[in-house]
This record gives structure tokens, C-alpha cells and sequence, in this order.
């Protein structure tokens, strides 16, 4: 994002906002909370959370930026919630709903009459993949491209703090230009992603409504009072002028949007732009997307430009009303070939959706002229990241790469193995080329027909800390690991992130935290694959996978085992071995069963363990960590009765005793070598 403008800076830079750590649907539904009236919800995965909150807050008693307390109804459908806005909002009342997936479907007929009768709301989505040949709960932008025809607005949001920022924007936007909107960000990647940001004050808030709009919604309510037909069926003699008739509300759109994001800019510092330009002003090939996916772009355009490329990025933040001359104006005049990524795929269709937008609006620059071209790029189309399929660094590379070539792949997948229709791109991962299962080795890096060289590892961020903890669902891993990401967050100046992997199985499957904290933001939207820490709760996880396929050299090991300081290392299996002898990693344990029986917790070794990372990492001094524990713990648990707290309390005291460094030998001596084959010692199919 462009740093603020002198003018800004003295609006702002005095101001002290308070610093959360939170995620996506908590910084979303705080919004929401503030500046509606009526609150319709329904569950659905991964934007559950959205509603939980608003229940919670109005069962508090947590007032709106008027003093009043939201009305938050549960309906019996998505459906009954969308239809419980549309009748609330035509009672001049200020609504609000938030789904996903299937339930944003079901929304859909409501969409399109509170978007017919130019009705201000806002619809926050937690993208999720709708089912096609298969159902996933996991995000893509299926859904909300399903809704192109609405004539619903829909602002997308790339992070933690933008998904904040821009619900803001969406809800004073809604209201000066009666367009309603989705606004949305990508399920589970930002939807979940625990990030240090900068929360908007009730202030900021009572700024950006404009109480001349909201009075002006009021005046539009149905009442026997004042008269108003609306609702109708139409003939053909005046539907057709009708539907053209709401034309100026939605060319005027994208400027008010941009207005409201100027002002938005005049009280933070964060300055939006409908279509955001990152990079140098000589940049030849360009990535345009949205989501998440921008993120991980802006971080790799920022290294691959250190290292001498030409390359850049496009955020689209406004995707309706679609401004294509803002567009035009957004491509630097040295580009010459554009990449356009969709997070979503149109079966049979001639691309993906925002690639067909892209393409038009070139198409209507010849004829229109918004601006001239030296040479018009060429444009070519990609998907990524179904079903939030991992999208990284080296992806990015590659596709950049792919802009270099004479005849560039056009319509290709990247991040899989297409080995049917053959459309993805090779990458490298730092070790090998992949696409997604097939390897081949390390050195020249075939991409897209010709030979590259490998990229250097744009996965690692020096100055940032990244750790990994293997879990059992409902063990409390990631409630732990959440505590820590606050704790850190609020006790340090870094900026932390906290992501947690577990399948749609949920209790009883291996959760995967992911933690980075460094005094940089954090843009990196993809798993840890070099860790600094790392920390197994179960340790059958040893036995069973390759938990430290992700340690660097030189890594600290941290493993939950039945085992005393002098039995340990035997008990490890061999391979593991190995590899702590050949990465140099130093290596830790602690029965955390043991300390969590004798402190009353039974078998739940989550308090342990943190206490464990915190006296280990040393990121704060051993006396303030503990009692930043212990103050998370009086949060989290603190309704649960006096009991819980002592036993949680107990077990932040026993943990640093028992906690103990193990003294790793030169060689393998693993009682388990033989069930546990040291790499190279047995076929690849056997050790892996």
C-alpha cells in the first residue's frame, strides 16, 4: 500500500489507536456490529464466526455507534436471514447478514431485489468453494462470482486489517450510493489468520456515516405514514426502461467508493484505491488478482525487484461496479504483458470471470480511449488456489516467468499437476521442481517449455520468526497457539500472524499451527516450509510422519514424550535422528501428560506446551511471559470456574521444571532404527 500523503499525515499520525490481534471475521463483524440495527445470521463454515460475535456482543449488551444494542436473529436458513435483512432494511432499519458458500446461494433471489430497489446494506462473505463434484468448506472465490449478476457491489478485502478497513468503507459506501454490497475475503486463509492490526475507533466510525445518509435510508422506509409503491410485477411496456433506469447509481459507484476510501485515508493513514499499483514505475509484467493471493504477490514482486526484476501487481479491491478506466490508468505505461489470476473456474466458459473483465476493458479502451499504449500488453489467464489449494512464492515466480516467454501458456493452473488437459506451470519449491506431486531434481527448472534458473528461497523472511505445532484436534493446540499470537502481539512492537491447518474431520485429526512474528508486516499467506521452532504435542507423530521435514538448520525441537531427559533420544525414531544430527537442531522435552495430571488439568497438555515455547523462544522475559499466560488463561477460562483457573495456573508453574534439553550425539543410536528405516537406508516408498 502507497504510504499516506503529507496531507493525511497530520490528521492522523498523533492518533493513538488501540493494536488487536485478531482475525478476519472478528475484525469484519466488528464493524458490522457498530453500525447496524438488525443483524440477521445463520451458521455456515468459515463465516460462522461473524455471526457468533455479533450474538455474543448483543447478549453483552454492546451498544452500535447510536447506543442502541443490535437486534441479532438466528433464522433457519440463509435464506430466512437474507429475507429477514431485505424486510428490515425496508423498514428504514440499518442490516446486515454474513455467510458463504451454499448459504450466499441461498441469499441470491434477496440479493436481487434489495439491489432492484437500490436498498444500502452490506453482506459479509467469508468466500468458500460452492460444491460442484465434490463439497469442501474451504475458500475460493466461487461463490461470491456467482453473484456477478446481483447488481450487488462487491468489495474484496486481502487481509486482516483491509477486511476491517474496507467493511468500513463498504458500510459508509452503501449508504451515499444505495448500491448494496458483498464484501468478502478469502475463507479460512483470511477469514481465520490471526494478525496484529490496528482497530478503527467508534470515532473513526461516527466519521465515516454520514448521518444525512442514514437519515435519508430512514426516509425511504415503507410506512402507511408515507405511500410508496415498490415491489411490483412489470409488463414489457416499462421493465426494460426500469432496469436502465438505475444506470447512474451504478456509474456513480466507483467514485464514491473512492471517495469514502480517500476519507477513510484523511482519518487513518491507510489509503485504498479501486484498483491498488504495487511496484517499480518501469515494471514489464504485471500479476492482477484479488484475495489473499495478493499478498504472497506483493511480497514476491518486493524480492523478486531487490534482486533486479521488472515486475509488479494489481490489487482489485472494487470488482462491481467494474471501473475500467480507473483500471486502464492503474497499468504502468512500461508493461508489457499482464497476468490475470481467478481464485474460481467457469466450466465451459471462455475464461474466468475477472480475466473476461480484464479483457473487455482493453477492448473498450481502443474504442473509447481512456488512455494510450506505446504497445497494449498482451493478457493472459490463470487459476489458483481452489478449495484454498496453497498458493506460494515460487508459484508467483513461475508465473512471471511464464509473461517472459514468446509464446506464454495462456488459460494454465498453477499449484497442481494437470496431467489430463496439461495447463499447469512447473515451480520450484526450494529443494525441487514441482507441479504438485511430479518431482524432478533440483538445477535447471523447466517452465513452460524453456529452462530457468532456480529461484532462491522466496519463502524465507529474514527478521521473521516462523514456528510450527503439530496438534490433535481438540487437544488445544490452536486455542494455545492463539493465546500466544495475542500474547505476543500485545506484549511486543512485532507484528505477529497465527494460521491453523486441520481438516474437515476436525477433533481427532493432526492440526498444524502456523506462527510468524517479526518487527515487519506480515504479508506471507502460505504455510511455514522452514521453520525456526518447531513442537510436537503428540509424540506418536514421530513415529507416524515427517515432522521435521520443515526444520532449518539450526531449528529447536520441542517434543511431548513419555520419556525422562536420559531415554529420550533412544526412543526417537531413527530417521528422525538423523535428521536433528544433520539440520544441528537442539532438541527438547517434557512429559507434558505427567505436569498436567499432577496439576489437575488431566490430559489436556496445551498450557504446558505454550509455557514450554515461551521459556524455550525467550521472546519475552520468563516472569512477564508467565504472567501474560496466565492473563490469557483468566480470559479464555475464566468463566469456567475457580477450579479450571487453578489447575491452568498450576501447570504454568510446573511446566518450566520439567522441562528439559536433551544433549544430541554425533551418531544414530535409535532403539526404533529398525521399524524406523534412517533415510537412504531403505526404498522411498518405505520411508516415506
Amino acid at each position: 500500500m502507497d504510504a499516506p500523503s503529507e496531507h493525511y499525515e497530520s490528521n492522523y499520525k498523533h492518533m493513538k489507536r488501540p493494536l488487536v490481534t485478531i482475525d478476519a471475521n472478528e475484525a469484519a463483524a466488528y464493524i458490522a456490529h457498530h453500525v447496524n440495527e438488525v443483524i440477521a445470521i445463520y451458521p455456515i463454515t468459515p463465516a460462522s464466526p461473524m455471526g457468533e460475535w455479533s450474538d455474543a456482543w448483543a447478549m453483552a449488551g454492546k451498544k452500535n455507534i447510536w447506543g442502541t444494542v443490535p437486534e441479532v436473529i438466528e433464522l433457519q436458513s440463509e435464506a430466512g436471514a437474507a429475507g429477514t435483512v431485505h424486510g428490515a432494511l425496508q423498514s428504514g432499519a440499518l442490516s446486515t447478514s454474513f455467510t458463504a458458500s451454499q448459504g450466499l446461494l441461498l441469499m441470491m433471489p434477496n440479493l436481487y431485489k434489495i439491489a432492484g430497489e437500490l436498498t444500502p446494506t452490506v453482506i459479509h462473505v467469508s468466500a468458500r468453494t460452492v460444491a460442484g463434484h465434490a463439497l469442501s468448506i474451504f475458500g475460493d472465490h466461487s461463490d461470491v462470482m456467482a453473484m456477478r449478476m446481483t447488481g450487488m457491489a462487491m468489495l474484496c478485502s486481502n487481509s486482516v486489517q483491509e477486511a476491517m478497513d474496507l467493511a468500513m468503507i463498504s458500510h459508509a459506501a452503501t449508504l451515499e450510493s444505495r448500491i448494496p454490497f458483498i464484501h468478502f475475503f478469502d475463507g479460512f486463509r483470511t477469514s481465520h489468520e490471526e494478525q496484529k492490526i490496528e482497530q478503527i475507533t467508534l470515532d473513526d466510525m461516527r466519521a465515516m456515516i454520514d448521518d444525512d445518509h442514514v437519515i435519508a435510508h430512514r426516509s425511504r422506509a415503507m410506512t402507511p405514514d408515507n405511500p410508496f409503491i415498490r415491489g411490483t410485477a412489470q409488463n414489457p411496456d416499462v421493465f426494460f426502461q426500469s432496469k436502465e433506469a438505475s444506470n447512474e447509481f451504478y456509474n456513480a459507484c466507483p467514485g464514491i467508493v473512492q471517495q469514502t476510501m480517500d476519507r477513510f485515508a484523511e482519518l487513518t493513514g491507510r489509503a485504498y484505491k479501486l484498483f491498488d499499483y504495487h511496484g517499480p514505475d518501469d515494471a514489464e509484467r504485471i500479476v492482477v488478482l484479488m484475495g489473499s493471493g495478493a499478498e504472497t504477490v506483493h511480497e514476491t514482486v518486493d524480492k523478486l525487484n531487490a534482486a533486479g526484476e521488472k515486475v509488479g501487481l494489481i490489487k482489485v479491491r472494487l470488482y462491481r461496479p467494474f471501473d475500467m478506466k480507473a483500471f486502464m490508468h492503474t497499468i504502468p505505461d512500461s508493461a508489457h504483458s499482464l497476468s490475470v489470476l481467478d481464485r474460481t473456474k467457469e466450466p465451459g466458459s471462455a475464461g474466468e470471470p475477472l480475466y473476461q473483465d480484464i479483457l473487455t476493458a482493453f477492448q473498450e479502451n481502443r474504442v473509447e480511449g481512456f488512455r494510450k499504449f506505446d504497445a497494449e500488453p498482451r493478457v493472459i489467464a490463470g487459476r489458483y488456489g481452489l478449495s484454498s489449494k496453497e498458493f506460494t512464492p515460487p508459484m508467483v515466480k513461475a508465473i512471471l516467468d511464464e509473461l517472459k516467454e514468446i509464446k506464454p501458456k495462456n488459460h494454465f493452473t498453477v499449484g497442481i499437476n494437470d496431467d489430463v488437459t496439461h495447463t499447469s506451470l512447473v515451480y520450484f519449491d526450494g529443494t525441487r521442481s514441482i507441479t504438485n506431486g511430479n518431482e524432478k531434481p533440483a538445477g535447471k527448472v523447466a517452465v513452460s517449455g524453456s529452462d530457468k534458473e532456480n529461484p532462491s528461497n522466496l519463502t524465507r523472511n529474514e527478521g521473521v520468526f516462523q514456528g510450527l505445532f503439530y496438534g490433535l484436534g481438540a487437544d488445544g493446540t490452536v486455542s494455545a497457539n492463539k493465546n500466544s499470537i495475542k500474547i505476543i502481539g500485545e506484549n511486543t512492537d512485532f507484528y505477529a500472524q497465527g494460521y491453523f491447518v486441520y481438516d474437515s474431520k476436525k477433533s481427532g485429526s493432526m492440526t498444524t499451527s502456523h506462527l510468524r512474528f517479526g518487527p515487519d508486516q506480515i504479508r506471507s499467506a502460505y504455510l511455514i516450509d522452514e521453520a525456526d521452532f518447531i513442537a510436537c504435542h503428540q509424540f506418536r507423530f514421530v513415529e507416524r510422519m515427517d515432522i521435521l521435514r520443515y526444520a532449518r538448520e539450526g531449528a529447536t525441537f520441542l517434543i511431548n514424550a513419555f520419556y525422562g531427559a536420559d531415554d529420550l533420544w533412544e526412543n526417537l525414531p531413527g530417521k528422525v535422528q538423523k535428521q536433528i544430527i544433520d539440520k544441528k537442531i537442539r532438541l527438547f522435552g517434557i512429559d507434558g501428560y505427567k505436569v498436567a495430571k499432577e496439576s489437575g488439568m488431566g490430559n489436556r497438555i496445551n498450557t504446558v506446551m505454550q509455557v514450554c515455547f515461551f521459556a524455550i523462544s525467550e521472546i519475552l522475559p520468563k516472569e512477564k511471559a508467565v504472567e501474560a499466560i496466565k492473563d490469557a488463561i483468566k480470559k479464555t477460562y475464566g468463566q469456567k470456574g475457580e477450579a479450571i483457573l487453578k489447575s491452568n495456573f498450576a501447570a504454568v508453574d510446573n511446566a518450566v521444571e520439567h522441562l528439559y534439553e536433551v544433549k544430541v550425539p554425533t551418531e544414530v543410536t535409535s532403539k526404533k532404527a529398525m521399524l524406523n528405516p534412517i533415510i537412504g537406508e531403505a526404498p522411498e516408498f518405505v520411508n516415506d
